[in-house]
């Protein structure tokens, strides 16, 4: 085994270990008192089964609303992912699936590919990256390694060839090598979670692991108080999920975050911990 190989592997194998088991991650009891009852088939009073769009599926609660934007924004991508039916479960990489155990109520419909790559801050980049490919930016594709911190652009990779399986092998390629800790260090601290914007990312970078999960959706009330819907990959690689609110069951699936403490199903994260795109 020559040096540069070993090294590669072992970059490789840092990167893969970005999400994970963590001590301050939460253990919250499994129970009916989680969920609304309502006439929804599913239980719960802020989500329309028959919605296909992350927009269509998550209903407001009184007196908020959700912000415009236009159709170059990455508000109007995130908030139009397209779903997989209700009743769809998370699929891992290897087809094997992820039990409910009311930790997400949706299942964005997007393909992660068939390698334990599409982890929870790949998820992250993969969003952004899809947005930007998807208007055609293909100048701002661009993560930084975890071995130098250095910055690897899809149009280097791509040379030219913009073809969607090329994109595809840039973004495994992203996702070996970068992971939550690489991500943290990429993206400016947003000062307040009172300036939330769609897309942020809350980001722990762990020691050696952490976690990452987006802000996919956002609504305001007259208070100007705010209010945002949360997703997530984890491991091992799997499809991105909404996530339930288990804080607040007359709120779910919607999380106030104006709080220092931010406790997801599978991670707990905190006000300081959010980040913003450049």
């Amino acid at each position: 085994m020559t040096t540069t190989y070993l090294l590669l592997s072992i970059l490789s194998l840092q990167a893969l270990i970005g999400c994970g088991q963590s001590s301050s991650a939460v253990s919250q009891p499994k129970s009916k008192d989680l969920t609304v009852e309502t006439s929804n088939p599913d239980g719960r009073q802020f989500i329309d089964p028959k919605g296909m769009t992350v927009k269509s599926r998550i209903l407001l609660p009184a007196g908020f609303e959700r912000l415009s934007y236009t159709s170059k924004d990455f508000g109007s991508f995130l908030e139009n992912l397209p779903l997989y039916p209700i009743d769809h479960e998370v699929r891992y990489y290897n087809g094997k699936i992820k039990p409910r155990n009311n930790i997400y109520n949706s299942v964005i419909k997007l393909d992660i590919g068939k390698r334990d790559l599409h982890q929870c801050a790949d998820a992250v980049m993969r969003l952004r990256a899809d947005y930007l490919y998807q208007q055609k930016r293909y100048q701002d594709i661009s993560f930084n390694f975890l071995s130098d911190g250095k910055p690897r652009t899809y149009t280097d990779y791509a040379k030219g060839d913009y073809s969607y399986p090329k994109y595809w092998k840039y973004m495994e390629y992203i996702f070996a090598y970068a992971n939550t800790a690489s991500l943290h260090d990429e993206l400016p601290n947003v000062k307040s979670s009172t300036t939330v914007k769609i897309g942020d990312t809350f980001v722990q970078k762990g020691s050696p692991i952490g976690h990452a999960i987006i802000v996919v959706d956002l609504a305001k009330n007259k208070e100007g108080k705010t209010i945002v819907l949360l997703a997530q990959s984890y491991m091992p690689a799997q499809e991105i999920q909404l996530l339930n609110n288990w804080n607040n069951a007359a709120l779910s699936p919607w999380y106030d975050i104006d709080k220092d403490v931010i406790n997801t199903p599978e991670w707990t994260f905190y006000a300081r911990n959010l980040k913003t795109w450049k």
